[in-house]
């Protein structure tokens, strides 16, 4: 004889809204409490919630709560990112301009991506939405709802946040980090540079968290680093890089100045440095990461990559944050093969570049957590990254 809550799911497709309504409604709660209930008669409870975004927005808004808590079990997170219909069914709506449920679908999009299969979004084809991307590909068209979504420009309803997680999961596919850094005509920059902008506060916590470990994900295929490195898109890139790891108050001599990039030269004194330490971590691997070819080393000293390095690590008093720091500081001070002596400014013994005056991840998988909608309703974060496995972590709604 079937349970109450087994009686509950089977009014997720019943014909009458207000009852439809009040059976997901009540189901919310269960989702984080008891989520197996909806594998109940081979997963139908499922099958209808994703027949159920498509309702009206209030049912649509807890349907989407349910599946996006849920999709941490693995069989749900297969049927949902291998379902063809429902994948368009959710790009039709997210890049809709007046979806009001968009955020929620940005946070679905993010576990659905800890699913291999979503691979195929890179090459998945659909009708350009008017007035949001020229492009007829859909990662193309989310990383336009993500840009304009930072800046208000798109959907009033929607800041698109949690797409950022979707791109850096995408970049650990060699088909993804490719995408990310192949320039389509008639733009001569790669779509990576639509993420670099968010790398450093104001931006919330999911832009910077998503393109850091994006950008993290795209340097471990060694394939990238020329375009990277290449003078169109590093004079954009290091400097997005150094920013998060910059503060207004670190202190410079007047050449170091000289080399840093104009965007971190003269940065207001209540600019502060990456307050999250698993995010300060995971750029410093990035610099890392950019600093494993002769000419990504030479490239990060000449921007004064080293002083902000130094400075960070002077100021930030956390243990493994300073340990990456001397990590960078180490390859940084390096001398190249056929280099008779360090070049000034690059650790000569006693200068203000020296080792003695250092005291002596990230990862690309995270599952978010949405914790609790803010004052504001808008949707917020964890406060930090959190050390135990980011690849078995989901957003769930409480």
């Amino acid at each position: 004889m079937p349970t109450e809550l087994e009686e509950l799911v089977e009014f997720l497709h019943h014909g009458n809204t207000q009852i439809r309504q009040s059976a997901v409604e009540n189901l919310v709660p269960y989702s984080k409490t008891f989520p197996s209930i909806f594998k109940f008669e081979k997963s139908t409870p499922v099958k209808d919630l994703k027949v159920l975004i498509k309702d009206y927005p209030p049912i649509a808004k807890n349907a989407l709560t349910i599946l996006i808590n849920i999709s941490g079990d693995r069989e749900i997170l297969q049927n949902l990112a291998e379902d063809n219909e429902f994948l368009e069914s959710l790009l039709s709506r997210i890049t809709n301009v007046k979806e009001p449920n968009a955020n929620e679908m940005a946070m679905l999009f993010a576990n659905m991506a800890k699913s291999d299969s979503i691979e195929r979004i890179l090459t998945l084809s659909r009708p350009a939405p008017l007035g949001l991307s020229d492009s007829k590909l859909a990662i193309d068209q989310l990383l336009d709802c993500f840009v304009k979504g930072a800046r208000g420009t798109w959907n009033p309803h929607a800041d698109f946040n949690y797409l950022a997680y979707l791109f850096a999961d995408l970049a650990k596919f060699r088909a993804g980090a490719s995408h990310l850094t192949t320039p389509r005509p008639p733009d001569p920059l790669p779509p990576l540079s639509k993420l670099l902008p968010f790398t450093h506060t104001p931006y919330p916590l999911p832009r910077r968290l998503g393109t850091s470990t994006a950008l993290k994900n795209i340097l471990l295929h060694p394939s990238t680093h020329n375009t990277l490195l290449s003078p169109t898109l590093a004079v954009t890139l290091l400097p997005a890089v150094l920013l998060p790891l910059a503060s207004g108050t670190d202190t410079y001599s007047e050449s170091e100045t000289d080399s840093l990039p104009e965007e971190l030269q003269f940065l207001e004194p209540d600019k502060e440095r990456e307050q999250d330490l698993g995010i300060l971590k995971t750029w410093l691997e990035v610099l890392l990461l950019l600093c494993t070819s002769r000419e990504g080393r030479e490239k990060v000293r000449a921007v004064g990559g080293y002083a902000v390095v130094r400075e960070c690590h002077l100021r930030v008093e956390d243990e493994g944050s300073r340990e990456g720091c001397e990590k960078v500081v180490d390859i940084l001070m390096r001398d190249e093969e056929g280099e008779e002596a360090p070049n000034e400014g690059r650790g000569k013994k006693g200068g203000r570049g020296a080792v003695r005056e250092i005291d002596g991840g990230g990862d690309a998988g995270r599952m978010v957590t949405q914790r609790e909608l803010d004052e504001d309703n808008r949707l917020e974060p964890k406060s930090e990254v959190q050390d135990e496995d980011e690849d078995d972590q989901v957003v769930e709604i409480f």
